[in-house]
């Protein structure tokens, strides 16, 4: 991309640092293993269980890197899906703080799409 339309470049920045952050954050809940007390084999277990989100998060981030449109309907897609597996009406600041900036990322991946970008190879 030229050097004088460096604006569509610049923004399609802003949801993969977005989503790496949102990574990150997830997996700072995975830290409570360990001080559960396991042993060696559990503890692996359990980190890697609580590790899942951030893992989701990153292949929807690998699929959105490379095919913007697809990426956002699936940031999309794990927003909303966080919000009908463990719905509650009581639960709306956790829809706010996990699915908000799951969702948040999606629009910004469809909306960095540039122009002339068609359909994804």
């Amino acid at each position: 991309m030229a050097a004088t339309n460096a604006g569509p470049v610049r923004w399609s920045w802003v949801p993969r640092a977005l989503a790496i952050a949102f990574a990150l954050f997830l997996g700072v809940f995975a830290l409570d293993v360990f001080q559960e007390g396991y042993a060696l084999g559990p503890l692996l277990l359990a980190l890697l269980m609580h590790l899942v989100p951030s893992m989701l998060v990153l292949l929807a981030l690998g699929v959105a890197w490379r095919w913007s449109r697809w990426g956002g309907w699936l940031f999309i897609a794990l927003g909303a899906a966080y919000m009908a597996i463990f719905w509650h009406p009581a639960r709306w600041p956790a829809y706010l703080i996990i699915s908000g900036p799951a969702i948040l990322i999606g629009v910004l991946f469809l909306l960095s799409r540039e122009p002339g970008q068609g359909r994804p190879d």
